[in-house]
């Protein structure tokens, strides 16, 4: 015997439509018949019986079709998941104002409400429906109810205008639902139905809210994954290239090949090194490793330019709230680099290597010694990373052209790359600042935000 759930399934068929649409037009035509045997001349009561017949079996069979749960739960589904797919393509690049716009005045029409609006955390970055003249991309957000769903992260659906938080201005729009955009920990907006009475808001109206409000984030959260590894990737190319690079390997060797016979010692201690340095870099390609190894791989890259050109020439000091030290390779990176509750902090690799390594390319002077400075502060659950030198520094100029893909000087393209990863991996409170002055050196800061949660 066939279940239950099988003629459902049955019944909902991809024929289901064309039966549908038949019976629609079979019924127009028994009515039309109907209509004609009634006015006519000569009464026809057995087409108009018969027409009765074929017109109600015609409207029994629509009514079932269109009033059975499968087939409306089917058709809703249908038309949610042709939404989802459009906004998921829609969002192939990000959150932008475009995508946002877009995604707006999709969903539009598919709800209740007379306005539909997405923002980041300071601006409207699309809106459609009512007023949207008035609410172009960029306009600062404006009711004080947005602004609390950014703070708190929680869903609201208001019934009012003043729960909403208008400005004194008359408007139609009396009711609302506002969903936050939370992609991993980090609210990064909103999304927000208006409506012109509180009646609208159905529970329909707050399942389709929260879904697109979930979808959205999701969305936001894989396209920034996917920016993370494509940025990570880059990193990693472009780290190794430039250590691979014949300059650096030239140099390298010939430095190595220069101590065999001076310093036997220091020639097999450096070669060794020199063996762990690339065994690491091809190694380090996981989301995080122990700061400690972060520094350690520094300091092997900054003993190779030591051995280049003198003690007298480079130094690096390490500084941190248990130690302050001169370190002279990989060997002397001292094990206090844990936090404050007895975990490692961990770290994105090639944070800051190629800092350092603009350092000593970029900021040495013709004569002297060049000092880089490590420094590694906590400050609550932020970890602070500094990278200082006492070198040649940087005009305002070149100093506010650095974060720009396009700069070939100074810091360049690696303060671009590790700014860039920083905020991937710790979201938009994480920051890289720069100061420099000429003849001063360089100061840069990375600060790590809620790096300690975890640990």
């Amino acid at each position: 015997m066939e279940t239950l759930d099988r003629k459902r399934k049955r019944w909902y068929t991809p024929s289901a439509r064309g039966i549908e649409m038949l019976a629609v037009l079979v019924a127009i035509l028994a009515a039309c018949a109907m209509v004609w045997a009634t006015i006519s001349k000569v009464h026809m009561v057995s087409i108009m019986v018969v027409a009765g017949i074929v017109f109600t079996l015609c409207v029994v069979v629509i009514v079932r079709m269109v009033m059975d749960p499968d087939s409306v739960r089917a058709r809703q589904t249908e038309s949610m998941l042709q939404l989802s797919s459009q906004m998921i393509d829609l969002m192939q690049d990000g959150m932008t104002d475009k995508a946002a716009q877009s995604i707006c005045e999709l969903l539009l029409p598919s709800t209740a409400a007379i306005a539909v609006a997405i923002t980041d955390r300071e601006n409207i970055q699309g809106y459609a429906g009512y007023l949207e003249s008035e609410n172009p991309a960029g306009a600062r957000i404006r009711t004080q109810a947005t602004h609390d769903t950014i703070a708190d992260g929680k869903s609201r659906v208001m019934y009012t205008e003043q729960e909403i938080g208008f400005p004194q201005t008359s408007t139609h729009i009396k009711a609302a639902i506002l969903v936050p955009l939370i992609a991993g920990r980090e609210i990064r907006g909103t999304l927000k139905f208006y409506f012109g009475s509180a009646k609208k808001i159905t529970e329909t109206q707050k399942s389709i809210a929260q879904g697109f409000g979930k979808l959205i984030s999701t969305q936001i959260a894989a396209v920034e994954m996917e920016t993370q590894r494509e940025l990570a990737t880059a990193m990693e190319l472009k780290m190794l290239q430039s250590q691979i690079n014949p300059h650096f390997l030239f140099n390298t060797i010939n430095t190595i090949a220069s101590f065999i016979r001076t310093d036997p010692m220091k020639a097999r201690t450096l070669l060794r090194e020199f063996a762990v340095f690339y065994r690491s870099t091809l190694e380090d390609s996981q989301d995080r490793i122990p700061l400690e190894r972060e520094i350690q791989q520094t300091a092997r890259y900054f003993a190779f330019e030591v051995a280049r050109f003198g003690e007298e020439r480079l130094e690096m000091v390490l500084e941190s709230e248990n130690y302050v030290g001169v370190l002279s390779g990989s060997q002397s990176v001292p094990e206090v680099l844990n936090s404050p509750r007895g975990g490692s902090i961990m770290v994105p690799p090639f944070l800051l290597q190629p800092l350092v390594e603009n350092a000593v390319k970029h900021a040495m002077p013709a004569e002297g010694k060049l000092t880089v400075t490590l420094r590694v502060c906590v400050e609550g659950s932020d970890v602070l990373l500094v990278v200082a030198d006492d070198g040649t520094g940087m005009t305002e100029n070149e100093r506010a052209r650095i974060m720009h893909p396009e700069s070939q000087t100074g810091l360049g393209i690696a303060a671009k790359n590790v700014h860039d990863r920083l905020r991937g991996f710790f979201g938009s409170n994480a920051n890289m600042t720069v100061e420099s002055q000429p003849g001063c050196g360089t100061t840069i800061t990375l600060r790590l935000p809620d790096c300690l949660q975890n640990v």
